[in-house]
This record gives C-alpha cells, structure tokens and sequence, in this order.
C-alpha cells in the first residue's frame, strides 16, 4: 500500500503482534482522540504502518519515544502546541471541544471539576482555561477566585461559560475573566474564541 503524506508503512511481517496497537489503542495510549494521532501520522509526527486491509497500526515503542519527547505521562502535550484547560461537569461537552481544538492542533486536558481542574492547574499551567460557571460543589465563579488567588489575576486567560447562567460579559469582565459565553451556549463560539484569544 503506498505510504501516506510519505510517513506511513506496511508493516514488517515476523513482528510480535502484542509490540502493534490498533488506531484507538494508540488514541487512549496518548490520551488524544483518534483524529488527531491521524493527523500527526500524516504529518509524519508520528510513524505508522499499515496491515495489508489498510489498517493503521502503531508500535508501541514509536509511542514511548513520542510521549517522551513531548513529556511525561499521557495526553502529553506537544511542543509549541498551546496547552487549555476545559472545566465541565458534562463530559460531552468537554469531548466536542477537546476532539475540535486537538484537530487545529492543540494539546486540550479536561477536568470534570473546579477541584480536578485547580489539581491539573497545579500540575502545568495552560495557556488558556475554559471554564463552566455551573458545576455541582464549588462553581466556576469560585475556581475562578481561587485561580487569581494561586497565580495572580490575568497570568492565565479564562474564558467562562454556561448554557444557563444569568450573566454577562461585563460581569466575567469584572470578576478577571478575558469573556463569558451564555445561553444559548454554542460549543462551536467556544472554540472560536479560544482559537482567538490564543492567536491574539
């Protein structure tokens, strides 16, 4: 089969079976979604091979070699990429953004709470933190505070959302957040105004 963007091979015959991951394998492996490790083998970031049906195959040391060149542990970030941060109690939401902003090329962590996303803000610092106002326990607003408590107010932009708040940009504004998206919350608005807010 021919190679792919010139990167992708058959893969060699003899090898043991239990050194190759399928395609999503290797996506929870990385902690990425299956379109963005695509990606990155098109662009030869990545090296695979193919079975002879088509099917994309991974060793797994090509992965140790990559996860350790770009960091520790999986959904490691990749270098020069911008790292955001998306706080959300419903997983659905978090899997929209993360699958659109990996694609563009960004490495995405989420958290299902104010307390998940304060752990991995310890952990490394995004560049950006998407952040819903109404989660259970400790809101958005209140993670918020305790962002500008840890790292100061503005060193990390925060956009905040919510599909049923009643607030405003002006009120985010005030609080320290770099804007606010409310109802009706669009996901797709979401990653626009990362995308910006990264470039500018």
């Amino acid at each position: 089969m021919a190679e792919a963007g010139g990167k992708a091979r058959r893969q060699p015959p003899g090898n043991d079976t239990t050194d190759w991951l399928t395609l999503g394998q290797a996506a929870r492996f990385l902690g990425v979604a299956q379109s963005t490790i695509r990606k990155w083998s098109d662009h030869g970031r990545l090296p695979a091979f193919y079975t002879p049906g088509g099917h994309r195959r991974y060793r797994r040391r090509d992965l140790d070699a990559f996860v350790a060149g770009s960091g520790s542990g999986t959904n490691a970030r990749v270098r020069g990429t911008p790292l955001v941060l998306i706080v959300d109690d419903d997983a659905r939401i978090r899997e929209f953004v993360r699958v659109n902003l990996e694609m563009d090329g960004y490495t995405v962590r989420e958290a299902g709470s104010a307390d998940e996303g304060l752990a991995v803000l310890d952990d490394e610092p995004p560049d950006l933190i998407l952040l819903d106002v109404m989660m259970p326990g400790v809101d958005g607003w209140e993670m918020l505070r305790r962002v500008h408590e840890r790292h100061g107010m503005g060193s990390i932009p925060v956009i905040m959302f919510s599909g049923q708040a009643d607030s405003s940009n002006d009120d985010a504004v005030a609080r320290g957040a770099q804007g606010f998206l409310g109802k009706p919350f669009d996901p797709q608005d979401l990653i626009a105004r990362t995308k910006e807010l990264l470039r500018a």
